[in-house]
């Protein structure tokens, strides 16, 4: 299968299931880790699009032939924080209707996600060799403690 074609499944299947998410019937109950989630998940993703203009990354695991290698910001410690930002809104919405079609697709965006930001590293490793150092610093989806000091 062409990185392309898998590429867009992947994306499909990430949109099938957040649709899933937001238009199963629910008995929407906000409470306040929904809201802390809702609140941590919007923070996250203002602060990627602070480092990561949205003409730099793409929605495909494919990086843009313009495209380049972000490493600061919410990026330093934690290679996918745009995933980890749709993570934690989408767990907000699991936790506003508590049902069980909810959190298994939450689970299965997670499985989504994991698939396809391990293509994507492959493919950015391709394109950006220090990516692998880079890698070896940080995390996928949560950020990776720093050092401590005294």
């Amino acid at each position: 299968m062409s990185p392309g074609l898998q590429g867009r499944l992947w994306v499909l299947a990430q949109f099938a299931l957040i649709a899933l998410m937001l238009l199963w019937p629910a008995h929407w109950r906000l409470n306040a880790a929904a809201l802390g989630l809702a609140a941590a998940g919007l923070g996250l993703g203002a602060w990627v699009l602070a480092w990561n203009r949205p003409g730099n990354f793409n929605i495909r695991p494919e990086p843009r032939p313009s495209g380049r290698l972000v490493t600061g910001g919410p990026y330093r410690r934690m290679r996918h924080p745009m995933y980890s930002s749709l993570l934690l809104l989408m767990a907000a919405v699991a936790a506003s209707a508590a049902d069980l079609p909810r959190l298994a697709a939450w689970v299965g965006l997670l499985l989504v996600l994991q698939g396809k930001s391990s293509m994507e590293e492959r493919l950015l490793l391709r394109r950006w060799p220090e990516y692998a150092a880079y890698r070896a610093r940080s995390w996928k989806f949560i950020p990776r403690p720093g050092p401590r000091h005294p």
